[in-house]
């Protein structure tokens, strides 16, 4: 699933009437550089939650034949935040654990990877990044492989993981919902496990980050955080 609802505030004007996931870096759409890594890695069904312009990004992917996956859309009326728009999205998911992928993240991590991993009891797997300069305090620790909320030292959640459809067994379908507790509430249990990727990424969510990595996709290979 990528998370393409989101109104994009900070990136305002320009969200005004471009979509975030539709935003273009190094000569596409931020959206279209993750279908093609999914495709590459073999994570051919896509579903895409929609609400902020969204008849812009279903006219713009189609069915995803494009890019080499088969798309299904998740239609919010409005957003309902990350775990809502999962939960709304239930019956596309299926009840099996499922990729999650931010649709405001650049990142060059090669998704075949999460292709192979056992959530077993566990009800998530993040892929944690080093801190970047906007969010030096980072989210949570690593440690033996397993993601937990001690003091230090932190890593910043990427964007990406594999989730279980339980990790939203609470939030009614059509209702808003962060992700951030119930992540903060599984780590506090144990049932998170998670890798650290040093690899390419970068947050869009700003103005200046946008163009931050436009120039780089522009001039040369982006610095890793």
């Amino acid at each position: 699933m990528i998370l393409a609802a989101g109104r994009g505030e900070r990136l305002r004007p320009l969200t005004e009437k471009t979509p975030k996931a539709l935003v273009e870096v190094g000569g596409k759409p931020l959206i279209g550089w993750h279908l093609e890594r999914l495709a590459a890695s073999g994570l051919r069904e896509v579903a895409i939650n929609v609400s902020h312009l969204a008849g812009q990004i279903v006219e713009a992917l189609g069915d995803g034949a494009r890019y080499g996956v088969r798309i299904a859309y998740s239609r919010e009326p409005e957003p309902l935040e990350t775990a809502g728009g999962i939960a709304r999205a239930r019956e596309l998911l299926g009840a099996e654990p499922f990729v999650l992928v931010n649709g405001d993240v650049y990142c060059e991590y090669d998704f075949s990877g999460l292709k192979g991993v056992s959530l077993n009891d566990h009800l998530a797997h993040l892929v944690l990044i080093p801190n970047p300069p906007h969010h030096p305090k980072g989210d949570f620790t690593l440690e033996r492989g397993m993601v937990g909320n001690e003091p230090a030292p932190r890593y910043t959640y990427s964007g990406i993981a594999v989730m279980s459809p339980a990790l939203v067994a609470s939030v009614p379908a059509g209702e808003k919902a962060p992700l951030a507790p119930l992540l903060r509430a599984a780590a506090e249990q144990k049932r998170i496990t998670g890798e650290l990727y040093a690899g390419l990424w970068q947050d869009v969510g700003t103005v200046e980050r946008l163009a931050e990595l436009r120039a780089h996709l522009g001039s040369g290979p982006l610095i890793s955080p």
